[in-house]
This record gives structure tokens, C-alpha cells and sequence, in this order.
């Protein structure tokens, strides 16, 4: 009579394989969510230094005392970027959206000097801006006047503030889920080997030594399930700035590697917790239970 082959190593090749697929799809949904949190970050940071305000020269003040003022900003901690405009370049910029030179009209350059002055990320706000704008106006021999929109910048950190909360919520929203994923998934495969635990037990085997092989091939699965999402990831990074060249502001080597870092992170530890629970679950049941589940 011929004999029936064991198929139990290829249906546990099978779920193990498919055990992986749903760790890494789910662990691309991580990464993603990770990204957008990073690059959330980054695009709040990229918008508030360049906010800004000009700094309007007096006529009457002299090269020495501009020079000042200058140095002053070079190394206030506020300060992330300055651009000194001369009366003649502000009058060039004004004549090219104009078409024509307003000094031929009027027989003199309207314009005065000024200096631009792009601020420190930390530094954009209201509150930071009134006292810049105080210490600033102590020039009196060099500064006529401080222009900076607060109206505006108040909008937009509001707004700022808005997107990160709305973000920080899908976030933990989405983390949650993704680990009831892979929670439930290692449990089908914790499942599958119930009596195997327990045989391991009725052999004198301690609870440490049974859970250590599964926690070690879990863990191995989310490491193979990160690197697949890690590539997933990655092409639909390269994709993306191939689409919008503006994005290589934000997306650059150090975030795909900080990305990657958290996802294999994430892999290893999901898995390792899921993997604990789930064995932890067999390990204290009777024999009759396991026929019930």
C-alpha cells in the first residue's frame, strides 16, 4: 500500500511564507506612516524657516553702522539666513516686474535698503518676533523700520499646528492597528503548533525554552517581512521624486535611512511581543481546552 506523503513541512513553509507577506505589507503601512510623520517634520521646519522679515536702512545711515548690524544678525541665535539689498539692486528688482525704471519717472530712486533676514525654525512665532523686532529697533542710527507679517505667521504655525495633531492621530491610529495584524497573525501560526507546545511542556520543557525558537523564527520573519517593506518603500520613494524633483528637499538619503532604521525596528519588535503573547497563551492552557479553540 503505497504511503501518503507528509505534507506538513510544505503547509508550514506555506504559512510561514504567507505569514510574511501580511508582517511586511503590514509593516509597509508602518513606513509610510512613519514617512509622513518625518516628513511632517521636515516640511513644518522647511515652511518656518522661510518665514521672514525685512528690515527697512536708513538713507542717512552709514556703511560702518550697516556693517553692525549686520554681524549682529550673522550671530544671533535667531537668525538661520540674512540678504543685504542695496537702494540699486531693490530698484533693478522693482524695474524688472515693472518693465520700466520708476527713477525715470520720478527723477530720483524711490526705494530704500534693507536687509532680509530668514529665522530659525524655533524662532517663528508671534512672541519671538516682538522682541526681536524691539531689540532690532535699539539701531535708531541704522534701522528705519521692521516689517514682518505676524498676521500671517500666527495663520500659519495655526495651521502647522493643525496638520502635526491630525497627523500624530492617524498615526497612533494606524499603529494600533498594524499591531492587531500582526498580533492576530502570529497567533494563527502559535495556533497551528498548539500541541507541539504542549507536548513540549508534558517533557519537562520550561516555559522560556519553548517560547525561545518561536520568538527566534518570528523575529527572523519580521527582519525578512522589514527588509521587503524597507524595498516597497523605497521604490515608491524613488518614484516620488522622479514625479516632483521639488520633493528632494524632503526626501534625501538620511530620511530613507531613518525611515528603514524604524520599520526594522519595528519588525523586530512587533514580531518578538506578538510572538510572546501568543505562545504565552498555549503555554498555560490544559490539554482539553486546546480541542475547543
Amino acid at each position: 500500500m503505497e504511503q501518503k506523503k507528509d505534507k506538513r513541512p510544505f503547509s508550514f513553509l506555506n504559512a510561514r511564507v504567507t505569514s510574511t507577506i501580511s508582517i511586511s505589507l503590514v509593516l509597509f503601512l508602518l513606513g509610510i506612516v512613519v514617512s509622513m510623520s518625518i516628513l511632517g517634520t521636515q516640511l513644518t521646519k522647511y515652511v518656518k524657516e522661510n518665514m521672514g522679515f525685512s528690515i527697512v536702512i536708513k538713507d542717512s545711515a552709514s556703511k560702518r553702522g550697516i556693517e553692525q548690524v549686520k554681524r549682529d544678525l550673522d550671530t544671533a541665535p535667531y537668525v538661520k539666513a540674512i540678504q543685504y539689498i542695496s537702494k540699486e539692486d531693490a530698484l533693478k528688482e522693482l524695474e524688472l516686474e515693472l518693465g520700466e525704471n520708476p527713477k525715470d519717472l520720478l527723477g530720483f530712486n524711490p526705494l530704500q535698503s534693507s536687509i532680509e533676514v530668514k529665522l530659525s525654525a524655533e524662532y517663528a512665532t508671534t512672541d519671538s518676533l516682538s522682541w526681536i523686532e524691539a531689540e532690532l529697533r535699539q539701531h535708531t542710527d541704522v534701522v528705519a523700520e521692521v516689517i514682518c507679517q505676524k498676521d500671517v505667521i500666527q495663520v500659519i504655525n495655526d495651521n502647522l499646528r493643525k496638520a502635526e495633531i491630525i497627523l500624530l492621530s492617524i498615526s497612533i491610529i494606524l499603529m494600533f492597528i498594524s499591531f492587531a495584524l500582526i498580533s492576530n497573525t502570529i497567533r494563527l501560526m502559535a495556533y497551528s503548533r498548539r500541541f507541539l507546545i504542549h507536548t513540549m511542556k508534558l517533557v519537562g520543557a520550561t516555559p522560556g525554552f519553548i517560547r525561545r525558537p518561536f520568538i527566534v523564527s518570528n523575529i527572523i520573519g519580521g527582519i525578512i517581512a522589514s527588509f521587503i517593506a524597507i524595498v516597497l518603500l523605497g521604490a515608491c520613494a524613488y518614484y516620488l521624486i522622479s514625479e516632483f524633483e521639488n520633493l528632494e528637499v524632503l526626501i534625501n538619503y538620511i530620511t530613507i535611512i531613518q525611515v528603514s532604521v524604524i520599520v526594522l525596528l519595528l519588525g523586530i519588535i512587533l514580531t518578538a511581543v506578538s510572538a510572546f503573547f501568543a505562545v504565552n497563551k498555549y503555554i498555560s492552557m490544559d490539554r482539553d481546552d486546546l480541542y475547543y479553540l
